[in-house]
This record gives C-alpha cells, sequence and structure tokens, in this order.
C-alpha cells in the first residue's frame, strides 16, 4: 500500500492562510486523528487541528475529497489554516506522527494525477508552465495546455493511425473471408497523407510555442560604449547591469525579463564590438556575436554623437532595428532618421515607449495564437518529427510489402505516445515531476 503524502500547497508562511494537502489511502484516518472526523466530500468543515497528545494546535477549514474524483485520483484532503510558521510547523509536525505518512517529495501530487490516469504528460508539463506563468500569454498558453489542448490533438491523430493499421490488418488477416475487401488498406492512404499534412503545419507552430513559452529574445548590440546596458538598466527600471564610461565594462551577456504586452521579452546586454586582442574581451565578442545570431531581434545601437561607428551584424539572420541611443547630446535637427530607425536617450526617456511599441508590435501576432495548441518543448518537436518521418514514409511506401509499411505506422503511434505519456516515458518522469515545488 502507497504511503500517504503531505506537504504544504500554498505559498511561503508568513500568510494569512496556509493549505496543507494530503493524498493517499490514508487521508480519512489521518483527518480522524488530526481534525477529530471527516467532513462530508468536497464540503469545507470548521475543525479544531490537534495533535496525538489532544493538544490544540490551531482551528482551520478541512475539505474532503474522496477517490477518484481528485487531484491525485486517491483520497485528498486539505487543511486551510493560519499562515503563521508556527502553525505551519505545529500541524505539519502532528501528521507526520501517523503511521503511513511522509512528507511529498517536489511534484509527487501531480505525478500521482498522471499515475492514476487524471491527467496525460503534456497536460502536467502545461501544469508546470502555469505555475511558472509570468505573462498573459504564458498564462492562456500553459492554461490551454493544462486542460488538455495538445492531448486532444494527439489522441485524435493517434485514433486515426490505430484505424489505418487496423484496416491493413484486416486486410493481411482475412483477405479470404468474403466481407473483407482485398483493397481496404487502400482507403488509408489518403488519411495518412492528409496527417502528415496536419503534422507539418502544426510543427510550423514550434517556434511560435517556444517564444510564448521561453520568451522573445532581444539582444542590444553595438561598439563598447554606445549605451547598451544604460538602455537595458533604462528599459527594466532598475539598475541590472553596471554602466562605466570605461570602455569594455560588460564582459558576458547580461539578461533580464520584462513584460511587454503581455509576453515575455528577454532582453539581453552584450559586449562591445570592435578590435581588440585582450583574449577575454575577444571571448565576450565572440558571445556576443552568438546571442544575436540566436535573438529574435537584434537591436543595433548607434552613438547620435559618433555617427560612423558600426558593428558587424548586417549579415545575421536576426531581424535587426537600428536604435540610436545619446539623443539627449544633440539637437532635434540631428533627429531625423529614416522610419525603420529609432532615436533614444536612456537619461531622459526619450524613445524608449517608440522602442517598446516597436517590439511590441513584432508580438502581436503571437496574440492570435496563444490559445492554440502548439508544441512547447524539444521533445515534442523531436518526437513529432520522428512520428512525420515514419508516416511519410509509410504513405510513399507503395512499392513496399503492406506489413512494413503497417509497421512504420505503428512506429509513428509510438512517438505520439511517447509524447502524452501512454507508452515509455518512465526515464523521462524524474525529469519532468522534478521542475514541481513540493505541494504541487
Amino acid at each position: 500500500m502507497r504511503d500517504t503524502i503531505y506537504a504544504l500547497s500554498s505559498g511561503h508562511p508568513p500568510a494569512g492562510v496556509a493549505v496543507i494537502r494530503i493524498s493517499g489511502p490514508g487521508v480519512r484516518f489521518g483527518l480522524e486523528t488530526v481534525a477529530g472526523s471527516v467532513p462530508a466530500p468536497r464540503s469545507a468543515k470548521l475543525s479544531n487541528m490537534r495533535d496525538s497528545a489532544g493538544q490544540l494546535l490551531d482551528q482551520g477549514l478541512v475539505i474532503y475529497f474522496p477517490e477518484p474524483h481528485s487531484f491525485t485520483g486517491e483520497d485528498v484532503a486539505e487543511l486551510q489554516i493560519h499562515g503563521s510558521r508556527a502553525s505551519i510547523s505545529a500541524v505539519l509536525s502532528a501528521l507526520s506522527e501517523i503511521s503511513g505518512f511522509r512528507p511529498a517529495e517536489a511534484g509527487e501530487f501531480t505525478r500521482r494525477a498522471f499515475e492514476n490516469g487524471r491527467m496525460d504528460l503534456t497536460a502536467v508539463e502545461g501544469l508546470s508552465d502555469l505555475i511558472r506563468a509570468e505573462t498573459e500569454s504564458q498564462r492562456k498558453q500553459a492554461l490551454g495546455q493544462a486542460g488538455g489542448h495538445l492531448r486532444l490533438l494527439y489522441e485524435g491523430w493517434a485514433k486515426r493511425l490505430t484505424y489505418a493499421r487496423a484496416m491493413i490488418e484486416a486486410e493481411i488477416d482475412f483477405s479470404d473471408e468474403e466481407d473483407i475487401p482485398g483493397s481496404v488498406a487502400d482507403r488509408v492512404w489518403p488519411d495518412m497523407q492528409t496527417l502528415a499534412d496536419e503534422i507539418k503545419q502544426h510543427l510550423a507552430g514550434a517556434r511560435t510555442g517556444e517564444i510564448l513559452r521561453s520568451g522573445f529574445q532581444v539582444a542590444l548590440v553595438g561598439a563598447p560604449n554606445v549605451g547598451k546596458s544604460s538602455l537595458l538598466n533604462a528599459l527594466a527600471q532598475r539598475d541590472v547591469a553596471i554602466v562605466s564610461d570605461v570602455p569594455g565594462t560588460t564582459r558576458d551577456v547580461i539578461q533580464t525579463r520584462l513584460d511587454i504586452g503581455g509576453h515575455l521579452v528577454l532582453l539581453m546586454d552584450t559586449a562591445g564590438i570592435r578590435a581588440s586582442d585582450n583574449p577575454v574581451e575577444l571571448e565576450g565578442m565572440r558571445r556576443t556575436l552568438m546571442t544575436a545570431e540566436s535573438a529574435d531581434l537584434v537591436l543595433e545601437l548607434r552613438s547620435l554623437i559618433d555617427r560612423t561607428e558600426t558593428t558587424p551584424v548586417d549579415t545575421l539572420a536576426s531581424e535587426r532595428l537600428v536604435v540610436w541611443t545619446k539623443s539627449d547630446l544633440v539637437d532635434n535637427a540631428t533627429l531625423e532618421l529614416p522610419g525603420t530607425e529609432l532615436a533614444v536617450s536612456s537619461k531622459t526617456g526619450y524613445g524608449l515607449d517608440a522602442l517598446l511599441q516597436s517590439i511590441a508590435g513584432r508580438l502581436s501576432s503571437l496574440d492570435q495564437t496563444s490559445d492554440e495548441a502548439l508544441p512547447t518543448r524539444e521533445r515534442h518537436i523531436t518526437l513529432l518529427k520522428d512520428c512525420l518521418k515514419e508516416v511519410q514514409a509509410a504513405v510513399i511506401g507503395v512499392d513496399a510489402p503492406i506489413e512494413i509499411r503497417s509497421e512504420l505506422l505503428r512506429v509513428a503511434s509510438g512517438a505520439l505516445g511517447k509524447i502524452t505519456g501512454s507508452v515509455d516515458v518512465e526515464q523521462l518522469l524524474g525529469v519532468i515531476f522534478s521542475e514541481f515545488c513540493v505541494g504541487k
């Protein structure tokens, strides 16, 4: 029989209310021991919490969720008590004294929900993302995934693959039966081609899903002392990077996180690019170019007081926006720039709103996709590509034996099953559930 687990599921104390979650076969006995009785299912009851000696620990609400209609699929209870460190410690200590009870490990409640069929692996990952969501777009995407958007899509594809394989097996095994026409397998290939096209289209949204989940990367690139660190601090509205008149102060990539238009933006300050034989500075410039190459947007900073300064970013694949800095040091007549370029002053704040609006404009297309079912993790993308490869091979393999084409579809089904967790994912579970906090 499994242990009964418990943990603080609310935030760190002190707080107005603390929620202690319990799950497992001993929940009813635990409630009778600590709270005196078991309340009616899904009804809150005000109870006195006592230890094994009958000492009053606290007073709070008790809610009982009988299996299987609970978060974990087991008997679950929640104790809502006062959120002081002393109250929480006392109640947790009382639970620890009950035989068969132990503190929960990180993600153990969610893992039990997965193992009991209450959630699939994509929903688990969505819940993890929801807990960490910082912006509105992340919340919407994670909530949809936790609610089953990806599961429904992938299960639908899996059913079509299963049907196709069933038709093929029927032809192989029962070809001598009068009610199984010999060409029955031929009917499945048009749908398999359609399925391949749907998977391709789904994979095309992978980068959008990654941006929604992990953030839109913006790299600040330019010569030393062009104002990269000052702009980073001004946009972050706090001192993130050291600002100095000494060229080459920034030697490594410095990152800060911003919420722009409801989207997570990773703003990255980089080392200045110039001719140098200093090995440390050369390493910093190498990292600058690597960051710029992988960024979704490069802000190429140039100083208005020295318009001859340029940086070698013209050949980078990333989208680029030229931003002229130190506008407070020149007169307005010099601020006439092409419509694709901006002038800013980190000191006065001039042009910062326009810059933020320009970045937000590049993110506006994400608003239309945040409700869609998109692949969000590298493992999704890898397994979807594996599935697509096998389906395409089966579709085009018209000269291959029908048994081989059926096997290709079986392998494709296995790849989809690994995404949702229905097959062969034991080695992944420890990694995935370790992302959760204790109590979830």
